[in-house]
């Protein structure tokens, strides 16, 4: 479902270097290294009515500093750099925040780091493939841009015969911090015969575990399921259906609600105009667009 791109096999080997900061200009555009035609934000024209509503003390800092999990391909993951934060995450961020006249710098840190590096003011957004739950909106405000459900994956065959709707005794890869995490972990309460959960820090190597047959399964958002799926279609298949769809959403401080409101009418602004459809596009993932952009959904 995803162009092809070699930075996800380069992550499985060569890990995540946290904090590693890109400086990707939004207003003058940046290499989405994927190959083929991509929408850069360099082509966004600034919307001034979505301009107005940003709060002055975002405004006078004229750039976003943004932490995202680059581990999460194709949603966002380092360039064959080893140091550029891409996906498509980054392309309708950075497209988003041209609407607002800002420009963005993406840093690279741990999924489970995120929310409390918005809290403190560590950075300014949070912009990760975060599904909006009653719990992650306590701390912060989240502003909906994207529906994804949680996809299984096993290897070709399933030769461990995994059950997702029944995982009891199966040994199961996810990521720290994920709702699969979480179903995993009530899950195991009903098991007799407990599921083995392979905890690991980024996404890559999840995958890694599964290819290298560490693990018999694992259980991550529909999109980077069915794209590691693509990508290793000789060792790696679908299991189960996508089910639980629920919407993504970008981070912004508690306190932030009318920088939230900004943001939403950013995404507004794509939407009529074209932008938010084509980055999709780009990146094979039109069905997982939404018509209504809220804070805290």
């Amino acid at each position: 479902m995803r162009r092809a791109h070699v930075a996800l096999f380069a992550s499985l080997t060569l890990g995540v270097s946290a904090l590693t900061a890109c400086g990707s200009d939004s207003l003058e555009g940046s290499d989405s290294g994927g190959g083929g035609e991509t929408t850069s934000a360099a082509e966004v024209e600034v919307d001034d009515a979505v301009a107005e509503l940003v709060p002055e003390d975002i405004k006078s800092k004229g750039t976003l500093n943004i932490g995202s999990d680059a581990s999460y391909a194709p949603n966002e993951f380092l360039g064959d750099d080893g140091k550029t934060v891409e996906g498509m995450d980054v392309e309708l961020f950075d497209a988003a925040a041209a609407k607002m006249g800002l420009k963005t710098k993406w840093s690279n840190a741990s999924f489970d780091s995120l929310i409390l590096g918005v809290s403190s003011d560590k950075y300014d957004v949070a912009v990760s493939s975060f599904t909006i739950n009653d719990e992650r909106k306590k701390q912060v405000n989240m502003i909906s841009y994207f529906d994804a459900g949680t996809q299984w994956v096993t290897a070709k065959g399933n030769p461990g015969k995994v059950d997702p709707k029944d995982p009891c005794g199966a040994t199961v890869g996810v990521q720290k911090g994920t709702v699969q995490f979480d179903e995993l972990e009530a899950l195991n309460k009903k098991c007799d015969d407990k599921i083995k959960i392979v905890v690991e820090q980024e996404q890559s190597k999840v995958t890694a575990s599964l290819v290298s047959g560490k693990t018999e399964a694992m259980a991550a958002d529909s999109p980077i399921s069915l794209y590691a799926v693509k990508q290793q279609g000789e060792e790696l298949e679908a299991l189960g259906d996508i089910y639980d769809s629920a919407p993504y959403g970008i981070v912004v401080p508690k306190d932030q609600e009318e920088f939230g409101e900004a943001i939403a009418a950013a995404f507004e602004s794509m939407k009529e105009d074209g932008t938010y459809e084509q980055i999709l596009k780009d990146w094979g993932n039109e069905s997982g667009g939404i018509d209504e952009f809220a804070v805290n959904p």
